[in-house]
């Protein structure tokens, strides 16, 4: 399809019809500098049309960083030109296959047709796919962590290349978001920048080695804490603004992070260079995806604001644009950019929204809920592609944004039916550069949308896309350096002792090297046939959780399993981390002969926070478990948890159908009696008028005959017989009656059969319209669990093994077991 420069994200749809037309969308990306909004509630197909809109920039030649909290944006990087079933296989959910009741090799089959035909209908060829792939470079970074290309953060204590004359306000605007971040990252939260002295204090330290052109690591931060090179802040001196005793409480809590094992990784990798993470030295895009889900809230945070301000700074350094020269892609904002509290992130992110358009940087920023957004960031955007929303309150957020917005007004009464009759995959796109609004179905996405990437797949992504982490990158410790801290970090003899109580598993190492190493998709060297084997603390939970109500006949279990094989420091999403229910009977009591173990995490090896994990899981199973329950309340009918809805009907059907006869039958017999009755009656007025047919048969010969004898007596002159005769005519005439009544009874009486007759027919069709309806009439009950029916069957421990690989002076890691997500 020839695009002209612009963006094919899908067809024009008739609310009205819904319908899909012909007509394609396209959107001009200079529009996107007056930044974008994307809302829609979970399976709106938010994440599809953020896909495309990025797959159209690779296209365009223009770059991205894509911020991706829960996984999902790194589907980017799996375009199949190909499209065969054994490229999709290793991004199958084997879960989701077998649910489907498929082998993965199935499901892989499955998948390929279905994207070949999806792509064919929205007229996107193979050819398309290819030049996907060829048009950008495709990287996916893990800030904090070494699974994808690590990213130092050292370049951002490094003094800005801006003039500190010409651009010292946006030089503070820096120094602030850092001074927050740094103190977010070690628990300072909210800090508000006039009144904390912490971050005044760190603020001074930056300003005086920016302002003369110098660099700051974070030991020489640490140190200046200690002994700052000012001596006053404000009118007062140092020592009495902030005391030296509680200095060194900021400068020891700054210390912890810095000599955490597990923060090394923040110090080395690719710095936080944007015209690197932009373009490559070729001046070829590039696509960047960080993915922050393996990180805690408050990391997340540091990073997302580190990253922001170095945007700015490199967007200062920009000539102007009126075109589209990057674009910064935020997934999922939620508390980034809130309507009150003032995160650390939010300063950088509304200066870009209200400052990057005159440099050709695009924000497009995603949520589920607008009534999450800032309203003053809302109004600062021009795009608006709206999908379905959850509740009506986000509804009403989302019109008074684009109130705000809207420079000549809007019909919010059109509007607000307009996002109403949105449907799965349809858009309501508002821009500020056209006309007026238009709904569109979005097209078939080019890459496969597998859903959330986990931590074991990153490396097999980076290596689909040949993206490999930078070697000797400034800020990267010496390959010296790096070998003995993996030493120190890669584990001792000694298992660590674990706080009194705690239950201990090990895995069981059940893949051998190759095919750990085949399934973590990572080439093995020549040499590495006898593999040391390193445990890893994890954190293993599990319960059994009963459902018990006889009042719906229920009594049901399940389980519930989570596997974390890295505990975050603060914050824990525990369905983020659950797995197939484990047979514990399959787990070890004892590790490998002559194994290694890692360092247990201050929260595992302390007491009171493992009781608090446990308590915190418990809490969570009460939180979100429960199940649904098929009820016919006509039928007074409930199904076991397991039916399908399809199944219940069936079990619906058949009561209907016994409830059905059964009332039949009492309706038949009821009207039986009175039937036969009537049926009495009619036989008694049918032999009654046999009766009275017969006397009238005889009155009217008796009739006759005394008739003819007064004619012959009229002769002989006898008045007599005249009145015998009338006499005779009277009785004829009652006997006749009495004929004519009886058969008016008989008539009367076989109407009223007819008429009960058609009356059991229609109460048998009532009835059988009743049960019918009733069998259809389903609905589902949700029944949480008690917390006395959780019971907690293992927490603890999970030593995880993995298979030790010296990779050319780097020692690489591989899972040496099996879990089922």
């Amino acid at each position: 399809m020839k695009t002209d420069g612009k963006f094919y994200l899908g067809r024009l749809f008739d609310l009205g019809k819904s319908k899909i037309s012909k007509s394609p969308l396209l959107y001009d990306p200079d529009d996107l500098t007056t930044h974008g909004v994307v809302f829609g509630m979970t399976g709106s197909g938010k994440t599809g049309l953020c896909i495309t809109l990025l797959e159209e920039a690779a296209l365009n030649n223009i770059p991205a960083l894509m911020i991706d909290p829960k996984g999902d944006i790194a589907n980017a990087l799996l375009h199949f030109p190909d499209l065969q079933p054994k490229d999709f296989q290793p991004w199958i959910n084997p879960d989701q296959a077998r649910r489907a009741k498929q082998s993965v090799e199935q499901a892989a089959e499955a998948t390929a047709t279905e994207w070949k035909a999806g792509l064919a209908e929205w007229g996107i060829t193979p050819a398309r796919i290819k030049a996907l792939g060829e048009a950008a470079e495709f990287t996916v970074y893990t800030p904090g962590s070494d699974v994808g290309v690590p990213v130092s953060i050292l370049a951002s204590l490094q003094a800005p290349p801006l003039d500190w004359k010409k651009e010292r306000e946006a030089i503070l605007e820096r120094i602030a978001s850092t001074s927050t971040a740094l103190l977010g990252l070690v628990g300072f939260g909210d800090v508000d920048p006039v009144k904390s002295r912490e971050h005044i204090l760190l603020s001074n330290i930056f300003e005086h080695a920016w302002s003369q052109g110098n660099d700051l690591e974070l030991g020489e931060l640490i140190l200046q804490v200690q002994n700052p090179p000012i001596k006053t802040l404000g009118v007062f001196e140092v020592d009495k603004f902030f005391p030296a005793k509680e200095r060194d409480t900021l400068a020891m809590k700054l210390n912890n992070i810095l000599a955490a094992p597990n923060f090394q990784t923040w110090l080395e990798g690719e710095p936080l260079d944007i015209e690197k993470l932009l373009f490559t030295k070729e001046k070829k895009p590039r696509h960047s995806v960080f993915v922050l889900s393996h990180l805690s809230d408050a990391e997340r945070m540091f990073f997302v604001t580190l990253l922001y301000s170095a945007v700015e700074t490199w967007m200062r350094s920009q000539a102007g644009t009126n075109s589209l020269r990057a674009i910064i892609y935020f997934d999922e904002i939620h508390g980034y950019l809130p309507p009150v509290a003032e995160p650390p992130s939010k300063g950088p992110m509304l200066r870009l929204l209200k400052q990057a358009r005159a440099f050709g940087i695009g924000q497009l920023l995603a949520t589920q809920n607008p009534v999450d957004v800032d309203y003053k960031a809302l109004s600062n955007a021009g795009t608006w592609f709206i999908g379905k929303l959850q509740t009506e309150k986000d509804k009403e957020r989302l019109l008074d944004g684009l109130e705000g917005a809207a420079s000549d007004g809007l019909n919010r009464k059109d509007y607000d039916k307009m996002i109403s009759a949105l449907d799965k995959r349809v858009f309501l796109l508002h821009n500020v550069h056209e006309q007026k609004p238009v709904a569109f179905h979005t097209r078939w996405a080019m890459n496969y949308l597998a859903g959330p990437i986990t931590r074991s797949q990153i490396p097999a992504l980076n290596a689909l896309a040949n993206a490999k982490p930078p070697a000797d990158l400034p800020g990267n410790r010496s390959t010296s350096q790096r070998k003995e801290t993996n030493m120190a970090s890669t584990g001792s003899a000694n298992r660590p002792a674990l706080p009194n109580g705690t239950q201990e598993v090990f895995l069981p190492t059940e893949l051998s090297l190759a095919a750990a190493a085949e399934a973590a998709r990572r080439p093995l060297p020549a040499e590495s046939k006898n593999p040391n084997i390193l445990y890893r603390p994890g954190l293993i939970a599990q319960a059994q959780i009963r459902y018990l109500k006889r009042t719906y006949n229920l009594d049901h279990d399940q389980n519930k399993s989570v596997l974390i094989e890295e505990l975050p420091e603060r914050g824990l999403i525990w369905e983020d981390y659950e797995v197939a229910a484990v047979d514990e009977r399959t787990l070890d009591r004892h590790p490998q002969d002559e194994a290694a173990f890692g360092p247990l995490s201050s929260r595992l090896s302390d007491a009171k926070s493992f009781n608090n994990l446990e308590s915190d899981f418990t809490d969570w199973i009460y939180r979100s478990c429960e199940v649904q329950i098929w009820h016919n309340e006509i039928l007074a009918l409930y199904g076991d948890p397991g039916l399908s809805k399809e199944e219940f009907l069936q079990l619906c059907e058949q009561e209907s159908k016994l409830q059905r006869e059964a009332e039949i039958e009492k309706t038949k017999t009821k009207y039986d009696r009175s039937l036969k009755s009537l049926q009495k009656k009619l036989s008694g007025e049918q032999r009654e008028l046999q009766e009275d047919e017969a006397e009238a048969n005889q009155r009217k010969m008796e009739e006759i005959g005394t008739h003819l004898e007064n004619v012959i007596g009229l002769f002989g002159g006898s008045r007599r017989r005249l009145t015998t005769s009338l006499t005779k005519r009277r009785m004829t005439s009652k006997a006749q009656a009495d004929v004519e009544e009886s058969k008016q009874a008989i008539a009367d009486l076989e109407v009223d059969i007819q008429d009960m007759g058609e009356e059991i027919q229609d109460a048998v069709n009532a009835i059988h319209d009743k049960w019918d309806d009733a069998a259809t009439d389903v609905q589902q009950i949700p029944m949480a669990p008690l917390k006395k029916d959780i019971y907690v069957s293992l927490f603890g421990i999970a030593w995880l093994p993995y298979y030790k690989v010296d990779d050319g002076g780097r020692e690489m890691l591989i899972p040496a077991y099996k879990i089922s997500h």
